[in-house]
Order: C-alpha cells, then sequence, then structure tokens
C-alpha cells in the first residue's frame, strides 16, 4: 500500500531522534506527499538552527539529505479544498489536513509523529483508521 507520510517522519530520517529506527523502516515502502512536505522541513531544519541544535551548515546538509528521500511530491491544488474542509472539521491546521485529505483521495494512510494530528483525527471515527502514529 502507498503511504503518505509527513513532514515529522521526514525529519526523522535526517535527524538522529527518537523514532529514526522507525521512520527509517518506512523508507521500503511507497511513500507519497503533499508537495509543501519539503518546505514545512526546511522550516523545522531553519528553527532547529536558529535555535543552536544545528549549525546552518548542518540544517542545508539535512535538507539536501531528503532532497533525495524516495517520496513522491503530489501537487496540493487537488487536495486544499478537502483539506481546508478538514481542518474546519478537525479544528487543525490546513497544512496538516493536506496530509490527510491526500490519504483519503488515495484510500492510504499518513504516517506521523505528530501526537497533536494525530489525537485531533481520532476524534472522528471515520477518519481514525486514515492516521497512523509512527510506531504503531
Amino acid at each position: 500500500m502507498t503511504l503518505v507520510v509527513d513532514a515529522s517522519v521526514a525529519l526523522k530520517w535526517v535527524l538522529a531522534e527518537p523514532g529514526q529506527a522507525a521512520a527509517d523502516a518506512l523508507l521500503d515502502e511507497d511513500l507519497i506527499a503533499p508537495s509543501l512536505w519539503l518546505l514545512e522541513a526546511a522550516n523545522a531544519l531553519w528553527r532547529r538552527s536558529l535555535s543552536g541544535e544545528l549549525s546552518a551548515g548542518e540544517a542545508d546538509e539535512r535538507l539536501s539529505e531528503l532532497f533525495n528521500a524516495p517520496v513522491t511530491s503530489v501537487p496540493i491544488e487537488d487536495d486544499l479544498s478537502a483539506a481546508a474542509a478538514l481542518a474546519w472539521r478537525l479544528g487543525h491546521p490546513v497544512y496538516d489536513c493536506l496530509y490527510l485529505a491526500l490519504a483519503v483521495r488515495e484510500h492510504s494512510q499518513v504516517v506521523t509523529a505528530d501526537r497533536r494530528f494525530w489525537a485531533a483525527v481520532q476524534a472522528v471515527p471515520e477518519l481514525v483508521d486514515k492516521v497512523r502514529l509512527l510506531g504503531d
């Protein structure tokens, strides 16, 4: 089955943090993500460089590694309206709901390390099986 991965999972491919092994195990799967995943990952790396967790050079190296990740980027235009509707329904940001909208359209699942996103989806019974927490 094709899986939708979000930026929280992708970052674990290039950063030594809990969940890295589980994220690495997904690399053998057929992976897709809304095209904004790289933007989200780049922003997270930038924030980590601002906090001193990474140097700017290290953040740039990690981003370069993500450019080579085996993820097919899917344009967001086809899913944006559905994502906005999901955002209103879940009370959760549209950018996260883009991953969910793509999973719904592709009859797939989102794999995320974002517990807040996962928890928001758990409140809607018909969507529970569309989002799985990394490692579950």
